[in-house]
This record gives structure tokens, sequence and C-alpha cells, in this order.
């Protein structure tokens, strides 16, 4: 008798709808990177042989709770295609994807959608990056610290805990870390304060909602950065 899965609800049949493709994803283990930052390590199946994988890639996880799945999206990390590898990182906190994370074992199965993921370098190559996120969007941040390369990047992360402040970002220079504080306004002003000129530098931002719009408003207005060199995607909802 095949085990029923979780109901996908209304946003399952508008995935489908839009045509995302799925894939199973197989625990094979786990490292604890802090104490409230979790990694899994996956073996991808067929996802990383029939997606091309671009920086800051994500994938919508599908979380069961009871009878029902909820999806959430997640960057993909360390992607290897000939080992057929893949790593999942997880900002540890109350919600239905942590919850499912802390108590993932090897051989349990993480039904993810690709749709909805698309990003490329700029071209040509900008003077600079200004780089803005915090633990949920870290991976993402450092597939696109990868990346880049040695290009010169200024890059705030906000800190939920103080251990955060340990976690392993892409490169050493240019890391402001920010205590959150005010649903997020000491990030923002932080940004604020260091303001310089640059319309020709790419923006990159990634946080809670209301978090990303302020702070890309900022990368408009004080530093001059062009909305077209802008990218901005809320992670999380506050």
């Amino acid at each position: 008798m095949t085990e029923q899965k979780p109901s996908r609800g209304l946003p399952g049949a508008l995935v489908k709808l839009w045509r995302g493709g799925d894939y199973a994803l197989t625990v094979t283990g786990r490292t604890e990177i802090g104490p409230h930052y979790l990694r899994l390590h996956f073996d991808s199946g067929r996802l990383l042989t029939e997606r091309h994988v671009h920086p800051t890639m994500w994938v919508r996880g599908w979380f069961p709770d009871g009878n029902t799945a909820h999806q959430r999206g997640y960057t993909l990390v360390n992607p290897d295609a000939a080992a057929r590898t893949v790593d999942i990182d997880f900002a540890i906190h109350d919600g239905i994807a942590a919850r499912w994370a802390t108590n993932a074992q090897p051989g349990d199965i993480l039904d993810v959608t690709v749709l909805g993921s698309s990003f490329s370098l700029p071209t040509p190559d900008p003077v600079g990056y200004v780089i803005v996120g915090d633990t949920a969007s870290l991976p993402a941040i450092n597939t696109l610290l990868a990346a880049i390369g040695d290009a010169p990047a200024r890059v705030f992360l906000e800190a939920a805990h103080d251990d955060d402040r340990h976690l392993p970002v892409a490169r050493d220079a240019g890391i402001v870390w920010v205590d959150r504080k005010n649903d997020g306004e000491s990030l923002v002003e932080a940004v604020r304060s260091a303001a310089f000129d640059a319309p020709d530098h790419f923006g990159w931002v990634a946080s809670d909602n209301r978090t990303t719009r302020a702070i890309a408003k900022v990368l408009r207005e004080d530093f001059a950065i062009p909305r077209k060199a802008i990218k901005a995607q809320a992670y999380w909802v506050a």
C-alpha cells in the first residue's frame, strides 16, 4: 500500500499549473554549523542532472504539517552533479521547515519543486557589489560571492543570534554584521549610513519582506544604483 503524501493544497495546484519540476532529495547526513544553523546533506536524485544550477539558485521544499504540506524556499548549497549530492542550510527557529530539518534522519525524503528561481551575473561586470541579507539568505550570498570571485563587494549581514557572527562567509573582507533589532530597522540604518555614490554597482538584497523593500529603496535613493541593477527578493515574511 502506497503511503499518501500530505496535500499541497492551492499552492501545489498553482505550482503544477505553472509546470514546476518535481524532484525527491534523500537525506544522507547532517552537519551542525552552529547552535542555530543546520546543514542537511542529500542525494540529489535527478535534480542536478536535469537542471542547470545558477548562483543563488533555490528550490521550493514541501514540508509536512499533519495532512498538509507547506512550501518554503531554500538555496542549493555545494551542488555536485557528478557525485549527485547537494546540501541545504537551515536557520533554526520555530517554523515548519526548521522543525522538519531538526528531526530529519538519513533516508528521509524531501520533495522539492524547481520553479521561479532565476539569476545571472550582470554584464558587463559592475565596478562592485552591495549585498545585503541575513542568515536565511546567507547560503545564497555565499554562492553569489563565490561566483563573483575577487570583485569588490560590501556585504551587510543581519544576525539574529550572537553566534550567527561565526557562521562561514565566502570571503573575509568587507563583511558588516548587524544585530537584528526593531524588526530589521537596524539593518536598514546600517546600510543607509554606509551609502556612497554607486551608480556603477550592482545591488542584491534578500531579507524579510519589509526589510527587503526598505533596503532596495536605500540602494536606489542613497547609493544611486539603478533599479535595473538591483536584485531584491523577500526570503521570508516578517
